[in-house]
């Protein structure tokens, strides 16, 4: 594999992809689990654990697209029309669940429980659309030479269903396990027991999804080896340490919330949600429109690519840096009274 720019292009964005996975992910998580709360007061500093962070954890979805949209136009212009209904359900959520969290805190008795119930809803139909278009993009998009040939709800099956509800849990994991981590007391001690049903709900949808992966396209199954309906141990022996990992980052976050961890359950559940991503790019890489268009076919010209990479290279730092900083500054506990806003 040749190091150009259209491959440079691709890890930038696979790489805001899962920098948003990873770090939005909890903040959905919080919303998700906004009414297993207790009361109003432990909703209160739920939303403060991640009210320094929230806003920017959404840069990597701006930086994601609009990378998409810059570097790969063929790609984005074929799964926009496929997968349009669930991404612009995924942003309208998205704008919903951001004013919630504003006028939440300012809203008085009545009005604060009809944006919490915002900023839940919100959070949980944002998390089901991304899962419904990660489901539609893995199952694949039929083609018509570089355009979009299928039809406006190719993207939901009931593989795409599968998707969506098994990255609610994952997403509620992360949720759980970050208030286990920044939070002390009840709430803490309620963010565990969210945290154990949320891990036994992802084994058991990460080995459905998984294995409903093997039958969604046959090109997916040949790359781990089920190819013909026989199995390959020459090409599953490599790749099993993807799902193994999976797996130990699983039984990581079961042994932290034994052990009385506060960190451990968070980074268990980064590795199973690590563990998930590379997988899927074993599966269609190197197609970015799976599975017939690779990334090179939908990159943009190396002047465009080799000028935008400038701009990239001077805001990326920026962006990391203060992402580092926000969370550096506003570590450690959150209790009730404590205010951000």
């Amino acid at each position: 594999m040749t190091l150009d720019l259209p491959l440079i292009w691709a890890v930038v964005i696979a790489t805001a992809v899962l920098l948003y996975v990873l770090l939005d992910g909890f903040d959905l998580g919080i919303g998700i689990l906004f009414p297993f709360a207790a009361s109003p007061q432990e909703r209160d500093v739920m939303m403060e654990t991640i009210a320094p962070v929230w806003d920017g954890n959404e840069t990597w979805l701006v930086l994601g697209g609009g990378g998409l949209f810059a570097a790969f136009p063929f790609a984005y212009a074929t799964l926009m029309p496929a997968l349009y209904l669930p991404i612009i359900l995924m942003l309208l959520a998205l704008i919903l669940r951001g004013v919630a969290f504003e006028f939440r805190h300012h809203g008085r008795v009545r009005g604060k429980a009809f944006w919490t119930a915002a900023f839940a809803g919100g959070s949980l139909v944002a998390t089901l659309a991304q899962g419904l278009v990660l489901g539609g993009f893995i199952q694949g998009v039929k083609l018509n030479g570089l355009a979009f040939g299928g039809g406006p709800f190719d993207w939901l099956t009931p593989y795409s269903v599968l998707v969506a509800v098994g990255l609610a849990a994952g997403y509620a994991l992360l949720g759980a396990a970050w208030l286990v981590w920044r939070t002390e007391g009840e709430l803490q001690a309620r963010a565990r027991r969210w945290s154990w049903t949320a891990t036994a709900a992802v084994a058991a949808l990460l080995a459905l999804v998984s294995l409903a992966t093997l039958f969604v396209h046959p090109r997916v199954a040949a790359r781990w080896g089920f190819g013909d309906g026989a199995l390959e141990l020459t090409t599953l022996l490599p790749l099993l340490p993807i799902p193994l990992a999976g797996l130990g980052g699983l039984v990581l976050a079961a042994f932290g919330l034994r052990r009385g961890h506060h960190a451990t359950p968070l980074l268990g559940a980064y590795v199973v949600f690590l563990s998930g991503f590379v997988g899927l790019a074993v599966g269609f890489f190197p197609h970015i429109v799976p599975y017939d268009m690779t990334f090179r076919q939908a990159a943009n010209a190396d002047n465009a690519l080799g000028l935008m990479l400038v701009g990239v290279g001077i805001l990326l730092p920026v962006i990391l840096g203060y992402t580092v900083w926000v969370y550096w500054l506003f570590r450690g506990k959150v209790t009730a009274g404590a205010s951000y806003h």
